[in-house]
């Protein structure tokens, strides 16, 4: 665990589906803060980091949009869930390390584990931010909706009665464990805290930029007071 002392002021941990402008955001606020006061720490670095020097593979190249990201992405989520099921810190704690900045913010929260970790790390100072966007704004971004891909060998057969999303997060788990699901707009790391429902900030980026402009000095604001 992270220690308290000499820690950050504040900690936002910003979440959100794709295209809905977690990046757009976050980049805004620290242009405006200023790099020496904010930091912008995003989950999936450490994971790629540490999947290419495990694997032996091109890390600045696992960044980039190229074929070379896509070829591994699969194997990448599968070792992605099972470092997390083993040990749901691991990328948390990698991506905090040497951080100096008073001012934290994670652009790329996906699952409750994640917000456990920071709460239990720095306590008070640690804050949820939800960027939402309609479903309009998003397709104008470049979002297609992309469902998850079951492959053969695990195959649940339907449940009755239903069963509730907890289960099917379970599921999910057994299934990328073994390799054999891999979920974009329908996995738990788009999902994982749709029903979370008790952020403290809702950023609200439909396309209007004035709007946006408000929350955003809201929330520097914030910002502000605890520096």
């Amino acid at each position: 665990m992270a220690p308290l002392e000499g820690g950050p002021r504040l900690v936002l941990l910003f979440s959100g589906k794709r295209k809905s402008g977690k990046d757009y955001v976050t980049e805004a606020l620290q242009s405006r803060l200023g790099g020496d006061v904010c930091a912008i720490l995003r989950l999936s670095g450490p994971l790629k980091e540490q999947y290419a020097q495990e694997h032996g593979l091109n890390f600045q190249r696992l960044l980039d949009a190229s074929t070379y990201k896509e070829t591994y992405r699969r194997n990448m989520i599968v070792w992605g869930e099972e470092k997390r099921q083993a040990d749901p810190g691991f990328f948390c704690r990698k991506v905090v390390e040497g951080v100096s900045q008073p001012v934290w913010l994670v652009s790329d929260t996906r699952r409750m584990s994640d917000i456990q970790w920071f709460r239990e790390a720095y306590g008070a100072v640690t804050q949820t931010v939800r960027v939402v966007a309609s479903e309009q704004s998003r397709q104008q971004r470049g979002w297609v909706f992309t469902p998850g891909e079951l492959l053969t060998t695990f195959a649940p057969k339907p449940a009755t009665p239903p069963v509730d999303q907890a289960t099917c997060f379970l599921v999910l788990g057994h299934l990328l464990s073994h390799g054999e699901a891999v979920g974009v707009d329908d996995g738990e790391s788009e999902c994982g805290l749709d029903n979370f429902g008790d952020f403290d900030w809702v950023i609200e980026n439909h396309g209007d930029p004035q709007r946006l402009e408000e929350q955003l000095e809201n929330l520097i604001e914030c910002v502000r007071s605890r520096l």
